[in-house]
């Protein structure tokens, strides 16, 4: 009779790994029903009143932003206003107090504002819940102006003709055009209408050395290329166009402190400067 064979692979593998351990079973998590398995009648149930609970909520929310008493525009209050009044801010504005804040069209209050008070250079209308509208304005400032009767127009930085006033601002320098058809000026103004010719004089003014812009009494514009300063003391500069501003004003400074007791000056040509005595 054949021996028996060696031991199997099976019987190699259980001799050698000791006694087995029995394995623990995994905790089986909770499913939470889905709709798809849920009876055809519960599932209808289900889905009805998830539907009417979002309606409630999105009406709800309408209710409380449009229809509510809790969010309504119960003051209008304003900031920035220098030469305004803030009272005429807010008439123009014409916010509706008690509509909804929400429906508040800020967008056509900023277009109000500057339509109706050109003096404004800007406006940013801002809600403040829950009652309020800020209306917070930048004004233009004035930088030259120009003679009409005896009032005086403003000029802003942009060349923006803004507001008429009685009274001149203080160290605010005069815009004198001239308008002589037959000379120069006249080819410089139908080359460049005066709207152009203003903002070279607003390219000048900004240009000025701070001692110079604060002793210029007028700002006389020929043509587009002969712009010149009159000063508080009689002297004059001769500044040319507005183009080159920062090399100007360097050479107007260094000409101004090597040849104090000059009366005229001319940077016309930064790179020559002049001056003479009478």
């Amino acid at each position: 009779m054949a021996g028996r064979a060696g031991p199997t692979t099976a019987e190699r593998r259980g001799a050698g790994s000791g006694p087995s351990r029995p394995s623990r079973p995994r905790p089986r998590r909770p499913r939470l029903p889905r709709l798809s398995r849920l009876p055809g009648g519960l599932r209808l149930r289900t889905l009805i009143v998830v539907t009417a609970a979002l309606a409630v909520l999105v009406g709800g929310g309408a209710w409380v932003l449009y229809g509510s008493p809790w969010l309504r525009v119960e003051r209008v209050t304003t900031s920035g206003t220098m030469a305004l009044k803030p009272h005429e801010v807010r008439a123009a504005a014409g916010v509706p107090l008690g509509g909804p804040l929400i429906s508040v069209d800020s967008g056509a209050i900023e277009e109000r504002l500057r339509r109706e008070l050109p003096r404004i250079d800007a406006v940013a209308v801002t809600r403040s819940w829950p009652h309020g509208i800020s209306l917070k304005v930048t004004e233009r400032t004035p930088v030259l102006l120009m003679k009409k009767g005896r009032k005086f127009i403003e000029v802003d930085a942009k060349g923006v003709r803004f507001a008429t006033v009685e009274k001149a601002p203080r160290d605010t320098p005069l815009l004198e055009m001239a308008t002589d058809p037959d000379g120069s000026a006249g080819a410089s103004l139908r080359r460049f209408d005066a709207e152009r010719l203003r903002r070279e004089a607003v390219r000048v003014v900004a240009a000025l050395p701070g001692a110079v812009a604060a002793d210029t009494l007028a700002v006389k514009v020929r043509s587009y290329d002969s712009i010149s300063l009159r000063l508080r003391d009689g002297r004059t500069v001769l500044w040319g166009s507005g183009e080159k501003g920062r090399a100007k004003a360097e050479a107007l400074a260094a000409l101004m402190k090597a040849v104090p007791k000059a009366r005229h000056f001319d940077v016309s040509v930064p790179t020559a400067p002049a001056s003479s005595a009478s």
